[in-house]
């Protein structure tokens, strides 16, 4: 089954086209009031398009609107119970001992709160954390969905380039043979250039033996060639003493025999020493 990068694409499309927003999902909430716009809110201006700025200072003016909402609701509870007190039938009266008590119940409650505020912290905080982090992995995602939009145009570019270098390429090669590893994998490639390095370190291991044995060779050579001149002089001496030898062939036969066994045996000894030294005989 071929892989379909349009589907791939059409579904990322799909999942983006809601962008991730915590202002929108207060929307529901915050609908009832949307007849008193307030324009010193600043999610008004950048609801569309939330940045950590905006989001920063949407935090800061929802804090501030929450201080004075608690801030109005204290004033207002104490008031009111101020004034049930003083109006009421028969007034309610506080003694010291009863101030003491509520004193003590005020601070187990103030450390309960400061504990819950301490927890809500930490929980604010590992919010602040986890949201950063989605929303560094959800700009990666946007990145990395820019860069797959652009890959089936850069493939079919790269498929019609490679498409016409194979046409370029298949005249040449349709005169001659071409070697068969011209048209290996990448795998098999990379295995045979393997292959081949081995052969040729194994050569030069071989070309460096060779070179190391070759001093000695060319001294066993040289002295080969000086014993082949010494003979070569020898034999030049037997055959003038043999061509002397053959004007005067009737007064000195056995002398003559004597230097032509000679010269046969020399020439046996040169003809040896060429075979082993893989000269060639002279004329």
């Amino acid at each position: 089954m071929a892989f379909d990068a349009s589907e791939t694409l059409a579904s990322l499309a799909a999942l983006q086209e809601q962008p991730l927003s915590i202002i929108r999902l207060s929307e529901p909430i915050s609908a009832p009031q949307s007849s008193t716009t307030r324009t010193s809110d600043a999610s008004n201006s950048a609801l569309d398009n939330p940045t950590p700025a905006s989001l920063e200072a949407d935090l800061s003016h929802y804090k501030e609107l929450f201080s004075k909402l608690r801030f109005s609701y204290l004033e207002q509870v104490t008031k009111e119970k101020f004034l049930k007190a003083i109006v009421g039938e028969p007034p309610q009266i506080v003694d010291h001992q009863e101030n003491i008590e509520l004193e003590a119940e005020l601070a187990e409650v103030k450390a309960v709160l400061k504990a819950q505020k301490e927890d809500v912290a930490n929980m604010v905080k590992e919010l602040d954390e986890e949201g950063r982090e989605l929303s560094r992995r959800y700009e990666t995602v946007q990145l990395q969905t820019t860069l797959l939009s652009s890959l089936p145009s850069q493939i079919a570019s790269l498929n019609s380039t490679l498409a016409s270098l194979q046409d370029t390429v298949q005249p040449s090669t349709s005169l001659t043979t071409s070697p068969s590893s011209l048209s290996l994998p990448l795998d098999a490639t990379v295995a045979l250039v393997q292959q081949r390095q081995a052969e040729l370190a194994d050569l030069d291991q071989r070309l460096k033996s060779l070179q190391q044995a070759l001093p000695p060779k060319q001294r066993e050579l040289e002295r080969a060639e000086n014993d082949l001149r010494a003979l070569e002089a020898q034999k030049e001496i037997a055959v003038q003493a043999a061509r002397e030898a053959m004007k005067g062939r009737g007064d000195g036969a056995e002398e003559v025999d004597e230097l032509e066994l000679r010269g046969r045996w020399l020439r046996g000894v040169e003809s040896g020493l060429r075979g082993m030294l893989e000269i060639g005989s002279e004329a």
